[in-house]
């Protein structure tokens, strides 16, 4: 989604040069993987906001919404006849990836990144700096509704924000794990709110044949 913007300007001119457009970039996901958005505020060089962009992006990682929303800010400033863009994003990994000062390593981020880089190469002039999330509050708010508008969520953008900066304070094993299923097609019916089973080798087997749909989220609690 693409929102023009015509009222005055909310970040001010601060740093700002000559033809320049700055754009505000932020991707979440609300699981990592789970669902995720990206959004994008952009201002030109007198602080005068110019878009808004916001897209739901499916089941994705935080790092994956992070590069669309890179991706969308760059589409934009080509688009529309922009040559000098600045782009400020909180996700450090992005930023130094983009420098050149991380390795690119990850096969689902690998194509945005070279994408994103050939387009960039059009532009007559790039920057990207990082910033901490309290300074890109105009995109956090963004990449949050692209998500509610999907998930039909009604929340405030300060719950938004806040359940933003939890999901992406958790620590990589609280991803999703992988469930073995055996046996005949899972019936579509709830499943029981507590199941036994051992973890082996990094993956969850279930015990007394108890079986769960692909792609379900459980926690873990250890006995004993």
């Amino acid at each position: 989604m693409i929102r023009r913007v015509r009222e005055a300007g909310l970040f001010g001119n601060e740093g700002a040069d000559d033809g320049w457009i700055i754009a505000y970039c932020d991707g979440g996901s609300r699981g990592n993987p789970g669902p995720s958005g990206f959004g994008v505020y952009i201002q030109d060089e007198a602080g005068t906001p110019l878009a808004e962009l916001s897209e739901y992006l499916g089941i994705k990682t935080n790092n994956f919404a992070e590069y669309s929303g890179l991706l969308a800010a760059l589409g934009f400033a080509l688009e529309q006849g922009h040559p000098r863009l600045r782009v400020v994003s909180d996700s450090e990994l992005m930023v130094k990836q983009i420098k050149g000062q991380y390795r690119v390593n990850s096969p689902d981020l690998k194509p945005l990144y070279e994408e994103a880089k050939r387009r960039i190469g059009k532009l007559e002039s790039f920057q990207i700096q990082h910033v901490l999330r309290e300074k890109n509050r105009e995109a956090d708010r963004l990449a949050n509704l692209a998500m509610d508008r999907r998930a039909g969520a009604s929340t405030t953008p300060e719950q938004n924000s806040e359940r933003a900066q939890k999901s992406a304070q958790l620590p990589a094993a609280a991803a999703q794990i992988p469930i073995v299923r055996t046996g005949a097609e899972v019936p579509k019916q709830s499943a029981p709110a507590a199941l036994r089973g051992f973890v082996k080798g990094g993956v969850i087997h279930l015990l007394d044949g108890a079986q769960l749909p692909d792609g379900t989220f459980v926690k873990i609690q250890r006995e004993g």
